[in-house]
């Protein structure tokens, strides 16, 4: 029995969850059990009960009751896995006294040492990661499987999508919107399930603006765009993987490394920090080599990370 563990909220982002989300499906099809353990947020509670699997509240904060042992001996725990960013040294000692293998996932907290795995794919130019084992790199960053049956080469730019993440913190979409108002530039706008900031954005939506909310599959969704702006967080790995080139915009500090990775390898153009956009790359669309971000994308991401990571696990 896996334990997925994450935090995901407005504030925290909805990407641990989206993340594992896809990481299970694939255990799934590997016929093996799991439950998650999450923080009490609706959004995420719902999104689990839509996709009826199983989970417990659990108070992430808490570290004197020992809630992992209990967890670990009611459901049998043989493998736990953390998408937490940050985890404290007590709480993995308190996991891996069961007999537990220990997997996090892009964990720079001091509990990251006591893992066995520690899986890095948004880590590129980090030397301070800690765990038994390091798997670093694109090659270990989970992106959707569906991307395989989406993947398409783009020529031009005629339909552009703004998707800036499942909850947007700091209302970066209305920041886009605005720009793209002063260049001109027709887009589709797609708000996720935690997006807080829908009274501002209705104040500057025009006709020349459709607005789609939480969908069942953003990867689908991609296939009808040549131009995507994006956060620096997953989704732009796996809109180029699929051949939708991405303006990025690092929505945190930890994603500026992430957007410069794929401007570097020429699958996207990374914009700026949400605060000092480069605004002239709207007034200049024409002049990007759509056709070339396109096919590096789809040459240089796959989706083949989640059978490499459980070959992984199922070795320890």
């Amino acid at each position: 029995m896996f334990a997925i563990c994450i935090e995901a909220s407005h504030s925290k982002g909805m990407g641990h969850l989206f993340r594992m989300l896809n990481f299970t499906t694939y255990l799934d099809k590997q016929n093996e059990k799991f439950v998650f353990f999450i923080n009490d947020d609706s959004k995420t509670k719902q999104i689990l009960k839509n996709y009826n699997i199983n989970y417990e509240i659990v108070d992430l904060l808490e570290n004197q009751s020992n809630w992992e042992n209990d967890l670990i001996n009611k459901y049998n725990i043989k493998y736990w896995i953390n998408d937490r960013l940050d985890t404290t040294k007590k709480h993995s000692l308190n996991i891996k006294e069961n007999h537990v293998k220990l997997i996090t996932f892009d964990d720079l907290g001091a509990g990251a040492k006591n893992s066995d795995i520690n899986v890095c794919g948004l880590f590129f130019n980090n030397s301070n990661l800690q765990g038994k084992k390091i798997l670093k790199g694109e090659n270990y960053l989970i992106l959707n499987s569906e991307i395989d049956a989406y993947k398409k080469e783009r020529t031009g730019i005629k339909n552009i999508l703004v998707t800036l993440g499942g909850s947007d913190t700091y209302g970066v979409t209305v920041k886009i919107l605005k720009i793209l108002k002063k260049y001109n530039i027709k887009a589709t706008i797609h708000t996720g399930p935690s997006f807080k900031h829908l009274d501002e954005l209705n104040l500057e939506l025009t006709s020349d603006y459709k607005m789609i909310n939480f969908i069942p599959s953003l990867i689908k969704e991609f296939s009808k765009y040549d131009l995507s702006i994006t956060g620096g967080g997953v989704t732009p790995f796996e809109a180029n993987a699929s051949g939708l080139p991405c303006l990025i915009v690092a929505n945190e500090i930890f994603e500026i490394p992430n957007a410069e990775f794929l401007d570097d390898i020429g699958t996207s153009k990374f914009i700026g920090y949400y605060n000092d956009l480069k605004e002239d790359v709207f007034d200049n669309l024409d002049k990007i080599d759509i056709n070339s971000m396109s096919k590096n994308g789809m040459k240089k991401l796959n989706t083949n990370a989640m059978s490499e990571i459980y070959k992984e696990i199922k070795k320890l």
